[in-house]
């Protein structure tokens, strides 16, 4: 195990260790104090990770995840300084915080359906989805950590966002995300969507390996409240901006963009931060400001939830609902790159690929919104998205 990954003290019987936002919390044992933590910069990202990780001289636990790591634990314990091993604790940290945030929410003690699934090919992926919530119809917050060799379908559509891999090959790769959509069941509580993701492919003809970062966060609502807007851009700027202050509005003009809902000509919703291939300024910087921005889905998120969840509404607002997560659907389906991306790859998992699907969705044809109404207020933004700090 990496001393320099370690920071410890000499260890003797069992070590337990809290990973707090702030610092490691001090155990004993033995009789001799330890202060591990997994990262040991002060400012590293995953000091965000909150899980209880448990030592007994051979082997960890991460009982305080949703589920066991896809790598088995042997593997992580001789690879902490690898990106790979980092990317893949701290979404699985994020996984467990969303989750718990999302069933304190449900008065009726709804809970998530956690499914741990290997793919054939290599890695394999965690799946938490709650149904038939009182407060949440549908919510699914997934992670996977997957690896084996690029298909050219793929290859193809990375060749065409400018990635130098040659055409007609078979490269090896890795990658790992944390993927969610939540589908409210009140209409006056927005749906969001987040993903984070990393990359790795390798060239076997010289060994070398192309690395990046992607994803964002972004707000569907329903009906237009302008200060949750301006709540939720307001948190995801000042994640951006403790990293680069250019961020923000480079990313929220990328998001305003790329979730736009072409035949329709409107954005899926008011929009958020969106980025892909981010390789710089150096990977553990990218890493830290791709936590960071993780991290921040629960201050921008849930204080809306918590606002709007008990409003009042009708069997209109409810149709309306229905008719926007129409739209959703039709962008998911048809545009969304990480969707084409899960379906392009062997083994893929459909089930999980299509989580981002609501439970009830409608079509009404030639639907236009009345004149002057909240429905057509917002109508009015999606076409024309505006700076909302």
């Amino acid at each position: 195990m990496s001393s320099s990954f370690f920071k410890s003290i000499k260890a003797v019987g069992a070590v337990s260790v809290y990973f707090s936002t702030r610092r490691a919390k001090i155990r004993r044992a033995g009789g001799v104090i330890l202060a591990w933590t997994l990262f040991s910069t002060k400012d590293s990202p995953t000091e965000y990770i909150n899980a209880y990780v448990k030592y007994d001289g051979s082997k960890l636990d991460f009982s305080k995840f949703m589920a066991e790591p896809i790598t088995i634990p042997e593997t992580i314990q001789g690879a902490m300084n690898e990106m790979t091993t980092k990317m893949e604790l701290m979404i699985m940290g994020i996984q467990a915080d969303f989750c718990r945030a999302l069933e304190n929410e449900e008065e009726g003690g709804d809970t998530f359906k956690v499914d741990r699934w290997v793919r054939e090919e290599g890695g394999g992926g965690i799946t938490c989805v709650l149904q038939d919530g009182q407060t949440f119809e549908k919510a699914g917050v997934n992670i996977s950590v997957v690896s084996g060799h690029l298909p050219p379908a793929a290859i193809a559509q990375m060749r065409a966002r400018g990635k130098n891999f040659k055409e007609g090959t078979s490269l090896p790769f890795f990658a790992a995300g944390v993927s969610s959509v939540i589908h409210p069941r009140n209409p006056m509580v927005p749906t969001i969507h987040f993903n984070y993701r990393y990359f790795e492919v390798k060239d076997p003809s010289d060994n070398s390996v192309q690395w990046w970062f992607g994803g964002g966060t972004d707000l569907t609502p329903y009906y237009l409240n302008e200060s949750d807007c301006t709540h939720f851009h307001k948190t995801l700027k000042d994640a951006c901006d403790k990293h680069d202050k250019s961020y923000y509005p480079k990313f929220k003009k990328w998001c305003d963009d790329y979730f736009n809902v072409t035949h329709r000509g409107e954005r899926r919703g008011v929009g958020g931060i969106f980025f892909d291939d981010l390789d710089a300024p150096s990977r553990e910087e990218a890493f830290a400001f791709v936590t960071e921005c993780a991290r921040a889905v629960i201050p921008s998120y849930l204080p809306l939830v918590k606002e709007h969840k008990n409003d009042g509404y009708g069997y209109a607002e409810r149709q309306w609902q229905l008719l926007r997560r129409g739209r959703y659907v039709e962008f998911n389906l048809i545009y969304d790159r990480g969707t084409k991306f899960g379906l392009f790859t062997p083994g893929a998992r459909y089930e999980s690929i299509l989580m981002s699907l609501p439970l009830a969705a409608k079509w009404e044809y030639m639907h236009s919104p009345k004149a002057g109404s909240k429905e057509a207020h917002l109508t009015e933004i999606l076409r024309n998205p505006k700076e909302w700090v």
